[in-house]
């Protein structure tokens, strides 16, 4: 079976989902379309493929991709187990990179300098961006890997996300779900987050 079209835009997104995250997450929707590219998610994908084969069809349909590794740590609830699917999603995607280099580009994000040295050491001499747990940080550290000289200011980025991020409890209620992951809620955020950009763009014309 051939590979999915490519969207020269897409960036699929590789994340932990709990709520500790949320607000990095937000980033990252905010601060993606801020530079004119769309995220992407497995939880999204509606279907009934497995998880796996999703993900896989996301990894080929997207240009880019982001595996934030700051999970790494032990789960603070049931057996205490670390969390190794941010790593397998990272595996699948080198793989495919590594195959198709001209249609694929990935990014390794951390909270951490240098901690993944002890957790991935097969990635030694890759360049993580670091964006110490903040959403700051993801906004900076986006605009760092994705560079463009009409990317707007972090301080600017930042007030989009603080925009955005005040429209979270409405949307959660209209959905009627708690779960910021849920497949309608990140499309609300989405078109929330693409509105403030091209308000953003509209008003520096």
């Amino acid at each position: 079976m051939p590979p999915p079209l490519l969207n020269s835009n897409g960036v699929f997104l590789n994340i932990p989902y709990d709520e500790e995250f949320q607000p990095l997450y937000l980033a990252y929707i905010v601060g993606l379309y801020q530079l004119g590219l769309e995220p992407y998610i497995a939880s999204a994908i509606p279907g009934g493929k497995r998880r796996l084969c999703r993900i896989l069809d996301l990894i080929q349909s997207c240009r880019y991709s982001i595996h934030d590794l700051s999970r790494v740590e032990l789960s603070s609830t049931g057996l205490g187990t670390p969390r190794f699917n941010m790593p397998l999603e990272l595996g699948m995607t080198i793989t495919w990179a590594e195959l198709h280099e001209e249609l694929h580009v990935w990014f390794v994000f951390e909270s951490k300098h240098r901690r993944l040295d002890h957790s991935t050491s097969d990635l030694g001499g890759t360049d993580a961006n670091i964006h110490m747990g903040t959403a700051e940080g993801i906004l900076g550290e986006l605009r760092n890997a994705f560079v463009s000289e009409h990317a707007p200011s972090v301080a600017r980025m930042l007030n989009d996300y603080l925009s955005v991020q005040k429209s979270v409890e409405r949307v959660l209620e209209k959905a009627g779900t708690r779960n910021l992951y849920a497949a309608s809620v990140f499309r609300e955020l989405c078109f929330l987050a693409w509105k403030a950009a091209s308000r953003r763009r509209d008003s520096t014309k």
